[in-house]
Protein backbone atom coordinates (compact mmCIF):
# COMPACT_ATOMS: atom_id res chain seq x y z
CA UNK A 1 0.00 0.00 0.00
CA UNK A 2 1.89 2.93 -0.88
CA UNK A 3 0.00 6.39 -0.16
CA UNK A 4 1.91 9.73 -1.64
CA UNK A 5 1.71 13.29 -1.39
CA UNK A 6 -2.38 13.07 0.53
CA UNK A 7 -3.83 15.80 2.74
CA UNK A 8 -6.23 15.01 5.14
CA UNK A 9 -7.28 17.97 7.27
CA UNK A 10 -7.22 17.71 10.79
CA UNK A 11 -9.64 19.97 13.16
CA UNK A 12 -10.33 19.47 16.88
CA UNK A 13 -13.61 18.49 18.57
CA UNK A 14 -14.18 22.22 19.95
CA UNK A 15 -13.18 23.36 16.20
CA UNK A 16 -10.30 25.54 17.82
CA UNK A 17 -7.47 23.94 15.51
CA UNK A 18 -7.16 22.96 11.80
CA UNK A 19 -4.39 21.79 10.03
CA UNK A 20 -4.08 20.18 6.36
CA UNK A 21 -2.04 17.24 7.41
CA UNK A 22 0.75 16.00 4.80
CA UNK A 23 0.97 12.25 4.16
CA UNK A 24 4.06 10.87 2.20
CA UNK A 25 6.46 7.69 2.52
CA UNK A 26 3.42 6.52 4.35
CA UNK A 27 3.59 8.68 7.42
CA UNK A 28 2.11 12.18 8.62
CA UNK A 29 4.62 14.84 8.00
CA UNK A 30 4.30 18.51 9.94
CA UNK A 31 6.53 21.53 10.30
CA UNK A 32 7.27 23.45 13.79
CA UNK A 33 4.58 26.06 12.95
CA UNK A 34 2.03 23.20 12.90
CA UNK A 35 3.11 21.74 15.70
CA UNK A 36 2.87 24.81 17.76
CA UNK A 37 -1.08 25.12 16.54
CA UNK A 38 -1.77 21.51 17.27
CA UNK A 39 -0.75 21.54 20.53
CA UNK A 40 -1.47 25.24 21.32
CA UNK A 41 2.30 25.94 22.65
CA UNK A 42 5.37 28.54 21.89
CA UNK A 43 7.64 27.55 19.23
CA UNK A 44 10.44 27.36 21.96
CA UNK A 45 8.34 24.82 24.00
CA UNK A 46 8.03 22.94 20.62
CA UNK A 47 11.63 23.10 19.61
CA UNK A 48 13.20 22.13 23.45
CA UNK A 49 10.63 19.12 23.21
CA UNK A 50 12.11 17.56 20.06
CA UNK A 51 15.49 18.58 20.78
CA UNK A 52 15.68 16.72 24.23
CA UNK A 53 13.56 13.38 21.95
CA UNK A 54 16.57 13.21 19.77
CA UNK A 55 19.23 14.16 22.63
CA UNK A 56 17.62 11.75 24.86
CA UNK A 57 18.35 9.47 21.52
CA UNK A 58 14.31 8.35 21.67
CA UNK A 59 14.05 8.79 17.89
CA UNK A 60 17.06 9.45 15.52
CA UNK A 61 16.60 12.84 13.65
CA UNK A 62 17.80 11.55 10.35
CA UNK A 63 15.18 9.27 10.28
CA UNK A 64 11.94 11.12 11.57
CA UNK A 65 13.06 14.49 9.37
CA UNK A 66 12.58 15.66 6.13
CA UNK A 67 13.17 18.78 3.89
CA UNK A 68 10.38 19.91 1.61
CA UNK A 69 10.33 22.07 -0.81
CA UNK A 70 7.73 24.94 -0.94
CA UNK A 71 6.87 27.19 -3.50
CA UNK A 72 6.63 30.88 -1.90
CA UNK A 73 6.11 34.34 -2.91
CA UNK A 74 9.15 36.16 -2.79
CA UNK A 75 9.35 38.91 -0.24
CA UNK A 76 11.15 41.83 -2.28
CA UNK A 77 10.36 41.34 -5.68
CA UNK A 78 6.53 41.27 -6.92
CA UNK A 79 5.41 38.39 -9.14
CA UNK A 80 8.28 36.57 -8.66
CA UNK A 81 8.02 33.10 -6.63
CA UNK A 82 11.01 31.03 -4.82
CA UNK A 83 11.48 27.37 -3.47
CA UNK A 84 12.19 27.05 0.14
CA UNK A 85 13.04 24.50 2.48
CA UNK A 86 11.00 23.72 5.38
CA UNK A 87 12.11 21.24 7.89
CA UNK A 88 9.12 18.69 8.43
CA UNK A 89 8.41 15.78 11.40
CA UNK A 90 7.01 12.86 11.03
CA UNK A 91 4.23 10.91 13.09
CA UNK A 92 6.90 9.55 15.77
CA UNK A 93 7.90 12.95 16.63
CA UNK A 94 4.78 14.48 16.75
CA UNK A 95 3.33 11.46 18.87
CA UNK A 96 6.33 11.99 20.94
CA UNK A 97 5.95 15.93 21.39
CA UNK A 98 2.03 15.18 22.08
CA UNK A 99 3.40 12.89 24.93
CA UNK A 100 5.62 15.30 26.42
CA UNK A 101 3.38 18.38 26.46
CA UNK A 102 0.54 16.48 27.53
CA UNK A 103 -2.00 18.70 26.61
CA UNK A 104 -5.18 18.28 25.84
CA UNK A 105 -5.00 19.43 21.90
CA UNK A 106 -2.39 16.53 21.97
CA UNK A 107 -4.70 14.09 23.35
CA UNK A 108 -7.35 14.41 20.67
CA UNK A 109 -4.56 14.21 18.30
CA UNK A 110 -3.45 11.03 19.06
CA UNK A 111 -6.88 9.74 19.07
CA UNK A 112 -7.74 11.12 15.56
CA UNK A 113 -4.02 9.80 14.24
CA UNK A 114 -4.69 6.64 15.53
CA UNK A 115 -8.13 6.30 13.97
CA UNK A 116 -7.08 7.26 10.65
CA UNK A 117 -3.92 4.93 10.62
CA UNK A 118 -6.15 2.42 11.19
CA UNK A 119 -8.40 2.77 8.23
CA UNK A 120 -5.29 3.04 6.30
CA UNK A 121 -4.03 -0.27 7.54
CA UNK A 122 -6.61 -2.59 7.48
CA UNK A 123 -9.19 -0.54 4.57
CA UNK A 124 -6.55 0.71 2.66
CA UNK A 125 -7.95 4.25 3.08
CA UNK A 126 -9.93 6.65 5.73
CA UNK A 127 -12.52 8.60 4.67
CA UNK A 128 -12.27 12.51 4.85
CA UNK A 129 -16.12 13.56 6.66
CA UNK A 130 -14.70 17.07 5.37
CA UNK A 131 -15.43 16.31 1.96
Amino acid sequence: MKKENQIEIYQAQDGSTQINVQFEQDTVWLNQEQLTALFNRDRTVISRHIRNIFKEQELVEEEVCANFAHTTQHGAVKGKTQSQNTKYYNLDVIISVGYRVKSKQGTQFRIWANTVLKDYLVKGFAINEND
